[in-house]
């Protein structure tokens, strides 16, 4: 009895000293994409739609260890807009939030947030609230996809001319004349 006693103070005292059971959230960004991956413990969770940053407005590529959480956020920056279940991973106010605009996940269309559908952006919320900030990773990936937030959408046309100061109607081969154009004399002395 005394054997059996002891052993149970043993295994009690184990469970107590090892502490609450900690898993690892990883959250990845594709920017490329516009999807979002949540794993736990590196098995996936959840592969959702987003809106990452336009071209004027780029979410920050790297890694970040969120700072702060916010159930009920409003923007001070953005005409006091919406941010629910706000998980901010940057000190310059970049976070993971749900947006109402769920007809442009799937898309770049927010000014660098990462935006959820409001459902999914709870059951991240809540995630990352049960597990901690401190067990959360935040990778951002990817390109911002070129033209996105210039033109009027998808294949209508843009002015892209601060993306580059090359025009080649005006530079470039396709210049207008109609003289042949010669190559320059290669040289055969050093």
């Amino acid at each position: 009895m005394v054997r059996a006693i002891s052993s149970l103070i043993a295994l009690l005292a184990g469970i107590v000293l090892a502490g609450p059971a900690v898993a690892e959230v990883s959250i990845v960004v594709d920017k490329t994409t516009q999807r979002m991956i949540v794993s736990v413990n590196g098995e996936q969770r959840y592969a959702w739609p987003v809106s990452t940053g336009t071209v004027d407005y780029s979410t920050p590529a790297g890694t970040f260890t969120p700072s702060r959480l916010a159930k009920v956020h409003y923007s001070r920056e953005w005409d006091n807009a919406p941010m629910p279940h706000a998980i901010f991973f940057t000190d310059a106010g970049h976070a993971i939030h749900g947006s109402r605009a769920t007809n442009h996940l799937g898309a770049p269309a927010s000014h660098g947030c990462v935006r959820l559908a409001p459902g999914h952006a709870s059951i991240l919320f809540d995630l990352v609230t049960v597990e901690g900030p401190g067990q959360t990773r935040v990778e951002i990936t990817g390109m911002d996809p070129i033209g996105t937030g210039l033109a009027g959408g998808a294949g209508a046309g843009g002015d892209y001319r601060r993306l580059t100061s090359f025009d080649p109607l005006e530079d470039g081969i396709m210049a207008g004349g109609s003289g042949r154009r010669s190559r320059p004399e290669i040289s055969t002395n050093p």
